[in-house]
């Protein structure tokens, strides 16, 4: 066999996910009427992305248009790669603490660059098939980390939302208390009357049509509040040149054309410190996306590929960069919309991506006067959707371990960041874990039938054996127990109720097997199956014990009785010899 052959083999052997997005099952039966579906979906949830793209890129300390862009090319790519059929991707409001911090503390040109390294680890991510694993993540650090970002979220739309004039806001947390305490006198009264109602139009325009009105009532109760604010402010600010922040005073409007290719400035010395903040987008990405796609499983009874979604969305995440994007991911907001519009395919997504392009080649200069208040306004009430503010409520209904991994994960999100609070989180829920699974194991003495000799003992594991729970057989495998004068001859360890056993409990068993041998005593083990059994056949202790490895307590006990008939022989034998050597 040749060399080249070998490599091909031992690529078919590892465990490599296979590249097969959603859009290949189109072949499958797609029709006409499917896709005049997806078109009236995609069209509804590119209306509806805009705001939201435009807000979320703002929020950031980017460009408005680069949040558009963002949704432009990743949403196109994330549906046509992504592993999940109706998820929407694009900027999300999950990630603005992050890039913000991001942005200032290393710049946007190495933004752009841990946006491209997240896309490179998404992607190996998905080849390896660490999307299954991803689901681990306790849902405690889940809801702690998301009500964490959505309160950073919201403390950074204040000023906006107050129209306060300060330059740049500062990243972390104490520092933007204090910047908007001690700029509160620049207060503009008019950029907070419109925030207010803004915030009453987008709360309160999908209740004010109830179900079975008239038709055209139930077309206006269609139109996303968010667009009916788009609309309704931009045209007072116009109509009335209001004196409030747009985006044509801020950043000089959006630019009717294509986004421009180019490639971002590197800096070797600064990017390899650009390590944490990519493994950071990545995570968060992740965990976004296919929580996302497990929102929309739920709404449309399928199963999304984990790794193939998690693949997508590291090539879009690759690509976005070269456009002056943001880090993308899955968006549970559009991705319902695009769900409840009748979506059926991944071709909804895309259509989305296109409508955006449509709209920014068309109408970019009607966002001149998109007053940036009733933007913070949007994410304000994103914010407080996005927020499982009722698990606060009902703290008390949930164990210790719950209640600190959620709130440490949650004040950690807030005062420092989302990798400080996920890593604490991880290590307090661990701890908790640890200490749930030693309680719940048990090495207990075993009462045997009357008949049985005394110098035969018996001890039952249940549950795990693990480095955190090795202690519980410090009582059984002490040298001292195992040398005094009525110690047993013959001791049977019963695995019948022992689910699991890892390398340092079996390194204890076998080291005081190896004692007990030396004292001329046995080691039985009864009823070992599934990991225990394997753990015990891969070192090698199955061959050692031999007929001493039974397969339930009856055999054991029949063994024993055996075993301790033969330990008598030998010292009986042994006592025989040093007679008749004395003798002699």
């Amino acid at each position: 066999m040749s060399h080249r052959q070998h490599i091909v083999d031992a690529l078919h052997r590892f465990p490599v996910a296979a590249f097969h997005p959603a859009t290949l099952n189109l072949k499958n039966g797609y029709s006409f009427e499917n896709f005049t579906r997806d078109l009236s979906a995609g069209l509804t949830v590119g209306v509806v992305a805009l705001p939201l793209a435009m807000a979320f890129a703002i929020a950031s300390g980017m460009s408005p248009e680069s949040g558009i862009y963002t949704a432009i090319i990743a949403g196109f790519l994330i549906s046509l790669l992504g592993g999940c059929k109706v998820q929407i991707g694009g900027p999300a409001g999950a990630f603005i603490v992050i890039v913000y911090g991001i942005i200032a503390q290393y710049g946007v040109g190495n933004l752009l660059i841990a946006t491209f390294f997240s896309g490179i680890l998404l992607l190996l991510m998905g080849l390896f098939k660490i999307g299954s694993f991803i689901r681990f993540i306790p849902i405690s650090i889940v809801i702690g980390f998301t009500n964490g970002i959505a309160v950073m979220i919201a403390l950074s739309q204040v000023k906006d939302f107050l129209g306060l004039n300060i330059a740049k806001m500062p990243a972390d947390f104490f520092h933007q208390v204090q910047t908007l305490y001690a700029n509160i006198s620049s207060l503009n009264i008019w950029a907070l009357g419109m925030g207010i109602v803004s915030l009453l139009i987008v709360f309160l325009w999908p209740r004010s049509w109830a179900p079975g009105s008239a038709p055209w009532k139930r077309w206006l109760a269609r139109i996303p509040s968010t667009v009916v604010v788009l609309v309704v402010m931009t045209s007072a600010v116009t109509i009335w040149n209001l004196p409030v922040e747009t985006i044509g005073s801020k950043f000089g409007g959006i630019p009717q054309s294509l986004p421009a290719f180019s490639f971002p400035e590197i800096s070797w010395g600064s990017a390899k410190q650009l390590f944490g903040p990519a493994v950071t987008l990545a995570l968060l990405g992740a965990i976004e996306s296919l929580l996302c796609a497990r929102v929309a499983d739920a709404m449309t009874d399928d199963r999304h590929d984990p790794n193939q979604e998690l693949m997508g969305q590291g090539i879009a995440n690759c690509v976005v960069p070269f456009f002056g994007g943001l880090p993308s991911t899955g968006t549970i907001a559009r991705t319902v919309t695009n769900i409840k519009s009748g979506a059926i395919s991944p071709v909804a997504g895309m259509v989305h991506a296109v409508t955006l392009l449509i709209i920014v080649l068309l109408a970019a200069p009607l966002a001149e006067n998109v007053p940036l208040c009733c933007l913070s306004a949007i994410l304000l009430f994103m914010a407080y959707n996005m927020g499982n503010w009722h698990e606060f409520v009902r703290l008390h209904q949930f164990t210790m371990s719950y209640k600190a991994t959620m709130l440490s994960t949650f004040f950690l999100t807030v005062i420092f960041d989302l990798t400080v609070a996920v890593e604490v989180g991880l290590v307090v829920a661990s701890v908790f874990f640890l200490h749930r699974m030693n309680t719940l194991t048990r090495v207990l003495p075993q009462t045997l039938p009357f008949d049985v000799p005394s110098k035969i003992e018996a001890w039952l594991m249940e549950g795990a054996l693990f480095f955190g729970s090795v202690s519980k057989l410090e009582i059984v495998t002490d040298p001292k127990h195992i040398s005094a004068p009525n110690s047993p001859d013959v001791i049977i360890f019963n695995f019948t109720e022992l689910l699991s056993i890892d390398n340092s409990a079996m390194e204890i068993i076998e080291s005081f097997q190896r004692s007990l041998v030396k004292h001329n005593k046995i080691l039985i083990i009864a009823g070992a199956s599934d990991h225990p059994l394997k753990q015990i056949q891969r070192i090698g202790l199955d061959k050692i014990l031999g007929k001493y490895l039974v397969a339930d307590m009856d055999s054991a006990l029949l063994v024993a009785r055996q075993a301790l008939d033969e330990i008598r022989t030998r010292e009986n034998k042994k006592t025989e010899e040093l007679v008749i050597k004395e003798v002699h």
